[in-house]
């Protein structure tokens, strides 16, 4: 066995000096990026016709619903009713201007006493966040 693999590396060697052979080869490649550019110039034309179909899309009815908020909610983001979508962006207003996010870990936020009676817990995650809102919305 040991010498059915050293035969395949004597082949090879000789195979390493044809490779100059190959080198006449290059005037032809010169021409064949060219082609390649012009092949990839329809590809580009077709991109735009997959993102149409993405504008025709609709908001869903749901997210842009006005709900009220609970007193406790209110004392955070206001008593006007807001969709879900603008009670958590004015959430995060409020826990950036009062600078309630954990310093070590960015996901957890560390509740003041207007959060801690809408979260119930001193200290939650992003993730969290979303559920504990939605139990003070009506």
């Amino acid at each position: 066995m040991a010498t059915a693999k050293k035969t395949p590396a004597k082949k090879a060697a000789p195979a390493t000096k044809a490779a100059p052979a190959k080198k006449a080869a290059p005037a032809k490649k010169a021409a064949a990026p060219a082609k390649k550019v012009a092949a990839k110039a329809p590809a580009k034309k077709a991109a735009p016709a997959k993102k149409a179909p993405a504008a025709k899309r609709t908001p869903n009815a749901a997210f842009m619903k006005a709900l009220t908020p609970s007193a406790a909610l209110a004392a955070v983001v206001g008593s006007a009713p807001l969709p879900r979508t603008e009670v958590v962006s004015k959430m995060w207003v409020y826990i950036k201007k009062n600078n309630l996010q954990d310093k070590v870990n960015r996901r957890a936020i560390n509740a003041d006493d207007k959060l801690k009676a809408v979260f119930g817990k001193a200290q939650v995650t992003m993730f969290e966040m979303a559920g504990l809102i939605g139990k003070h919305l009506k």
